[in-house]
């Protein structure tokens, strides 16, 4: 079952520290040689070998340039954009408002054919309704203390859910029972949400199935997921996104979600789930 996703993105980070510690080491430098060439506080090259700072591009092409490793800077910068970009903090993503992130996306979206996805805190957001959404995305908002566009966020999220709607895509859907309890917004909007989620399952692309909460499980409750055809898995934390993209770690998630979805019904059973949810709201 799949380990932390922090852990990876730690491990990633830690795998650049290691290879430009290797290059100093194979100069014959010692640490406060390489940040003088650098020009740096003397720590600073102490720091970035131990994995405790993230180095810039500029820290790594002056790196290799006191290494006389030239030649290594192009791929250590890209393997250090890219665990940079495994872990990224909501708040950082938020920084500007959620609108941004959800139009930058768009084209991951559109071209993912195979959409597989597991929710264990709140509706998928390609399934979620505007009122649904209004209400999650004012309680994010006022969470994080980030700034407040949730109108349009709002109809970014909507833009991009057209992919279920639209073109060649599919999607196996799996969501714990409790989401269909978890009041993120007001009466009406929660009726209207699971309303959709009834009709939406009846389209042909949609594979949608719910895990009971009596339901006798090989695999724990996880955090949200996301898989992007068998290419990235994004995992939601409350903190952070963190995008995967090493293949082990792929298929440790695609093992997780083909177990949880053993657990799942769907069908005339997962409508009576809603059904009931639907009738809970009074």
């Amino acid at each position: 079952m799949p380990s932390s996703p922090l852990s990876s993105a730690q491990a990633a980070r830690a795998a650049v520290a290691a290879r430009l510690q290797g290059l100093m080491q194979d100069a014959g430098l010692t640490g406060h040689e390489l940040a003088a060439r650098c020009g740096w506080h003397k720590s600073k090259s102490s720091r970035i070998a131990r994995g405790k700072t993230p180095p810039s591009d500029a820290d790594i092409r002056a790196w290799c340039a006191a290494c006389g490793a030239d030649d290594h800077a192009a791929d250590l910068i890209a393997a250090s954009r890219n665990a940079e970009s495994m872990y990224v903090e909501w708040r950082q993503i938020h920084r500007d408002g959620m609108r941004r992130v959800h139009e930058q996306t768009v084209p991951l979206y559109q071209r993912t054919r195979s959409f597989r996805v597991y929710a264990s805190n709140v509706m998928p957001g390609m399934l979620q309704t505007p009122g649904y959404a209004t209400g999650l995305l004012r309680s994010i908002t006022a969470f994080q203390g980030t700034p407040d566009d949730v109108a349009d966020a709002v109809r970014a999220r909507t833009q991009r859910s057209r992919v279920i709607r639209e073109g060649d895509h599919r999607f196996a859907l799996v969501l714990e029972e409790t989401v269909l309890y978890y009041r993120v917004s007001d009466d009406a909007a929660m009726a209207a949400q699971l309303e959709h989620v009834l009709a939406v399952m009846g389209q042909p692309n949609v594979s949608l199935g719910i895990i009971p909460a009596r339901a006798r499980r090989t695999v724990w409750p996880l955090e949200a997921f996301y898989t992007f055809d068998d290419q990235q898995v994004a995992v939601e934390t409350l903190t952070a996104e963190i995008n995967l993209t090493a293949p082990g770690e792929i298929r440790t998630y695609l093992r997780a979600f083909s177990e949880l979805s053993r657990s799942a019904v769907r069908g005339a059973e997962a409508r009576a789930l809603i059904t009931k949810a639907l009738a809970a709201l009074g």
